[in-house]
């Protein structure tokens, strides 16, 4: 009985080279617990209906007049909007499913809060008259 040709799958020495890069993709896709994603999609439009509010008030609501600092807020809650929309984004997808994606997306997301928490921040002291710019 003739053996059919061994293709580069059956040739046992690079199934042992290639397992090793195999199990470490495998090892890398984690997971999440249930509800994770969930929880995070909640935070992230909460904190976006609460940015576009703010920002909907910040520019078209609040009396004075505009200064450099007041721009360099509105600046600021747009940056946090859209790194929001980003983190919402990532988090819709399939792929974010996996644990190193989820940390990504989570890093996103907090760097949307640093950024919503200083433009609220300057807006406040803007709007208490600390700075006069």
């Amino acid at each position: 009985m003739i053996d059919p040709p061994k293709g580069p799958d059956d040739d046992p020495d690079r199934q042992e080279a290639i397992e090793p890069h195999s199990q470490a993709i495998k090892a890398r896709k984690v997971p999440l617990p249930a509800g994770y994603r969930q929880g995070v999609i909640s935070a992230i439009t909460v904190l976006l209906g609460f940015s576009l509010l703010f920002l909907r008030y910040w520019n078209f609501e609040a009396e004075g007049e505009w200064s450099v600092a007041s721009i360099l807020a509105t600046l600021l809650l747009a940056m946090a909007i859209v790194l929001q929309l980003l983190a919402l984004w990532r988090s819709l997808l399939p792929r974010d499913d996996d644990e190193p994606v989820y940390q990504v997306t989570l890093r996103w997301f907090l760097a949307s809060i640093i950024a919503l928490i200083a433009g609220v921040l300057l807006a406040g002291l803007i709007a208490s008259h600390v700075f006069n710019i």
